[in-house]
């Protein structure tokens, strides 16, 4: 009867130390943690008591096994290390008071900015409605405010500009007339008030 050959290395003994290469780092670490939480499971199976296994990733990447439940048993954890020292539980609950009324008020602070913003999208949309049934020089002038008429105005003065230069384009293509025939600049339909404002 021939030997037969063994084709794999079989259970060897691996030296304990950090794994330099990245993946086979994060290999290990999967392999490993897998095994960790099923040996904490077993032991809940064996004894039926609680546990609590929480580990980071080489990424930091959280990952955690918890036997009711990983919440249950930090709380507990935290509140049996808090009770012992009696200054320093009160101290802990009046810090978590104060990081909750903060976060509270942030809240509140959030929401009333969101119904701010609410409101404003309503009005621009209405404003909007209203705008889109006419044209953006049908406007009424004096629901405008100061710098929406002297938008409109300078509209109205580049329009004019435009005009005047395509007639006079005409003018001198078709009929021979000179560039003085029609005024160099446009007339301004809407006083505005060029004097300078006292700072």
């Amino acid at each position: 009867m021939a030997e037969s050959s063994k084709k794999t290395k079989g259970k060897q003994k691996i030296e304990i130390k950090r794994i330099e290469d990245d993946n086979d780092r994060l290999v290990t670490f999967s392999k490993r943690r897998s095994g960790i939480f099923k040996k904490a499971s077993e032991i809940v199976t064996l004894t039926g008591v609680e546990i609590g296994v929480i580990v980071f990733s080489p990424t930091g990447k959280p990952y955690s096994f918890g036997h009711p439940s990983i919440e249950a048993i930090s709380n507990r954890f935290l509140r049996l290390n808090l009770e012992p020292n009696c200054n320093a539980n009160p101290f802990f609950e009046a810090r978590c008071k104060a990081r909750i009324n903060e976060l509270i008020e942030c809240h509140k602070y959030l929401l009333a900015q969101l119904d701010n913003l609410k409101e404003r999208g309503k009005m621009f949309k209405k404003m909007t409605n209203e705008k889109n049934t006419q044209d953006w020089w049908e406007a009424p002038i004096d629901e405008m405010h100061l710098k929406e008429a002297l938008e409109m105005s300078a509209k109205f003065e580049e329009l004019s500009k435009i005009l005047l230069d395509k007639l006079n384009e005409k003018s001198l293509g078709g009929l021979g007339a000179s560039s003085s025939s029609f005024p160099s600049q446009p007339r301004s339909y809407f006083p505005v008030n060029r004097e300078k404002s006292n700072p």
